[in-house]
């Protein structure tokens, strides 16, 4: 019998071991899960967002056309062959006709170089490379405009974090509140329509906390279909302490345009398409210039028809078809040529594609002075925003310290029953409002002020303010 009872507390204990290990290890499962902060989006974004990977592929592209305009200056080798079998009359190699069979077959080589064509070649290499640099710079854009929606997408979740945070938290005031009116009530020193009043404002404070969770889901969902992942809801991102300075610590617009205009990838390709479209001009002007070609080659051949004769007799004797190993050596020839091509008219082509390229060069040139004027006008707008937000959050802050002192001067005549429920609830509501908007305001600000630093050249990191 004490055996068993031994028996019995092992069997307990190690059921006890067995529960602490598997709690223990869904602990550690659930503690260990990744919280993502806004460099860790960014990070996979960039990895794996199917539109860079694209736009990385017509930059592979571009480099592949700029690698052959290269290796185009170097001469052509080619090698031909061709067997040939034929029937009727032909050339017996003694200047009779014959009907007869014959077969013959050629061998060369060939070889060919531009040894000048106006540097039309040459300004396909630079232009090829521009065009393949401008590409790359395309990528870079596309990557930026990812982090830039990146950021904002995960603002957002956390706005919705704190709206969901502040809706809780009027709930558990108006919770508190209840109880309180209710006690009021029972004594005699509210009357019961002050109970179904603030009854019926928790009512619409659950809407509002439903409304801003469901915000909440769908801010979530927008983050992690930018980032091309399923939607789950063990998605967890981290919530850094966000705050607004004192100070509003931004350069003018002028100041971050020179620093961006030096920097951005939108404009290093709008210079380059420009440089690339100026080389277009030169590769059209380049075919009005005379073309100089070099030449060489190898041949040799074989043919049926050929016969060796023994001239030492009267006719000479038919010794049969030359050997294939003679005919090759013997019918070897070699050549060496050179070309001058002189461009005299051609129905005005040249003239006309010169004007094209031209053309095309100008509307480069726009093209350039657009995105310049763009990013300043980007600029300008995110900082007369991010001003505005500055200003609108230091107007709020008042607001909500003054909202909140009157409420709190409500609150303490209504639990005494020297207030009534509807000046309390509208009161309560002012407070409501006046803190959306300062939450509002704040990462108003803080996203114009990200977008700002972005175009300096900053990382777009949540862990300063």
């Amino acid at each position: 019998m004490r055996q068993f009872n031994a028996l019995k507390r092992i069997n307990g204990n190690m059921k006890y071991v067995m529960i602490t290990l598997l709690i223990v290890a869904i602990s550690g499962t659930i503690y260990s899960q990744k919280v993502w902060t806004l460099k860790d989006c960014i990070e996979y974004a960039l990895d794996n967002n199917i539109q860079i990977k694209k736009s990385e592929l017509s930059a592979e592209v571009n480099k592949a056309s700029f690698l052959q305009s290269k290796l185009n200056l170097i001469p052509s080798i080619n090698g031909t062959t061709s067997y040939t079998f034929g029937s009727g009359r032909t050339d017996n190699g003694e200047f009779q006709y014959v009907n007869t069979n014959t077969k013959s077959a050629s061998f060369g080589i060939n070889s060919g170089v531009t040894l000048f064509d106006g540097f039309q070649k040459y300004n396909t290499i630079k232009q090829n490379q521009f065009n393949y640099l401008a590409s790359k710079y395309d990528s870079d854009k596309m990557r930026d405009d990812i982090s830039l929606m990146l950021a904002q997408n995960y603002l957002n979740v956390l706005f919705s974090m704190e709206l969901v945070e502040k809706s809780q938290a009027q709930i558990d005031v108006t919770t508190q509140q209840i109880r309180n009116t209710q006690k009021l009530v029972d004594a005699g020193t509210l009357p019961k329509g002050s109970l179904l009043e603030i009854q019926s404002q928790f009512a619409s404070e659950e809407v509002t906390l439903i409304n801003a969770q469901n915000r909440l889901s769908l801010a979530y969902l927008d983050l992690l279909q930018l980032l091309e992942l399923p939607a789950t809801d063990d998605f967890i991102i981290q919530k850094p302490d966000l705050s607004v300075g004192n100070e509003m610590k931004i350069l003018p617009a002028e100041q971050i345009y020179g620093i961006s205009v030096t920097r951005l990838p939108q404009i290093k390709s709008a210079e380059l398409r420009y440089q690339s479209a100026s080389k277009g001009v030169a590769i059209a002007r380049g075919a009005r210039s005379p073309q100089i070609a070099a030449y060489a080659g190898w041949r040799t051949n074989y043919y049926d028809q050929i016969h060796l004769y023994d001239r030492t007799t009267s006719p000479p004797s038919d010794l049969g078809i030359k050997p294939f190993k003679d005919q090759y050596k013997d019918n070897q020839s070699k050549y060496l040529q050179f070309s001058l091509s002189i461009p005299v008219f051609n129905g005005f082509s040249v003239s006309t594609n010169i004007s094209r390229a031209k053309i095309s060069e100008k509307n480069a040139e726009y093209d350039l002075q657009l995105s310049k004027n763009t990013v300043r006008k980007n600029i300008e707008q995110a900082y007369s925003d991010a001003l505005a937000a500055y200003k609108t959050y230091n107007a709020s802050m008042k607001s909500v310290a003054s909202f909140n002192e009157a409420f709190k001067y409500m609150e303490q005549k209504f639990n005494v029953g020297l207030e009534n429920s509807l000046n309390y609830n509208m009161s309560k509501m002012q407070l409501s409002k006046a803190q959306s908007d300062l939450l509002s305001a704040k990462y108003d600000y803080i996203f114009k002020s990200k977008i700002l630093d972005f175009y300096m050249g900053n990382p777009l990191v949540l862990d300063e303010n």
